[in-house]
């Protein structure tokens, strides 16, 4: 599913291994699914070590249907009951993702490295957001 992506994708997809992904949604935080027909079509990883979100990906065939904000929402509602914490997320730039995150009410903050634009969402935002 990570591997069929159109954007952000890894130049190297052994750096994300199977034991990478178990450490993430079992120790760090938590990780969700969205299918269809008992096919994954999508997936998100909070990262409460690092405040982090560390994944969350859609299928390119369900793009525009909803479920990045289905799990993107699922997320953070955990992770906020979890946490008050700010969390953060980087991402390329231009990109359907960064545009994701803008429309969903993320602060662009600066760049991670060179090729990524940081991200965050402070608890009184998203709970701002959420209020109305």
């Amino acid at each position: 599913m990570r591997n069929s992506v159109t954007e952000n994708r890894l130049s190297d997809p052994g750096l994300v291994t199977d034991h990478d992904c178990q450490d993430f949604i079992c120790h760090r935080g938590k990780g969700w699914v969205c299918t269809v027909d008992d096919c994954i079509v999508g997936f998100a990883i909070a990262d409460l070590t690092k405040n982090n979100i560390w994944a969350l990906f859609v299928h390119p065939q369900y793009e525009k249907r909803g479920v990045g904000r289905i799990l993107h929402d699922t997320m953070l509602q955990w992770y906020f009951s979890q946490t008050n914490t700010t969390v953060w997320l980087s991402t390329a730039f231009d990109t359907r993702a960064a545009h994701f995150y803008k429309k969903a009410g993320w602060t662009q903050t600066g760049t991670v490295g060179s090729k990524e634009i940081k991200f965050e969402m402070s608890y009184a935002d998203w709970m701002n957001i959420h209020s109305s």
